[in-house]
């Protein structure tokens, strides 16, 4: 089974549109078709950026997304790398999709080193549908 680990932009674009890659990878966590991994630090930030007022997103939206995350995810503590990164506060992804051995979805390819496990949506879409016909 794949296993993914998600940026938070994959949870906002997941939460605010039940439209795109982003809603869909959700999906297939959700059906239990992937595996998905997070640490603490982790959802921590889903939870804060969630509840940033741009996003017009209910406490009760907020809550549930959440909610859903802990019961379909499976948190684990990562090992902390030294790899250089453009912005620290991406490590705690970066650091647990190479721990949990996992593809790292992400919107901002930029952010991270050019590594092939490191894909956007669209991207992960077209391996998944390539590895599952």
């Amino acid at each position: 089974m794949q296993k993914v680990v998600l940026d938070t932009n994959i949870i906002i674009s997941a939460a605010i549109s039940d439209k795109g890659n982003p809603f869909a990878i959700i999906n297939l966590v959700s059906e239990g078709k992937l595996t998905m991994y997070f640490n603490a630090a982790i959802l921590d930030e889903y939870a804060d950026v969630l509840s940033r007022d741009k996003f017009n997103l209910s406490v009760t939206k907020q809550k549930a997304v959440i909610d859903k995350i802990k019961e379909i995810g499976r948190i684990i503590v990562p090992n902390v790398s030294t790899i250089p990164l453009p912005d620290e506060s991406d490590r705690k992804f970066y650091d647990t999709a190479k721990v949990a051995n996992a593809y790292l979805i992400t919107g901002n390819t930029k952010h991270y080193p050019e590594e092939p496990h490191i894909l956007t949506p669209a991207q992960f879409a077209a391996v998944t549908y390539a590895e599952n016909g």
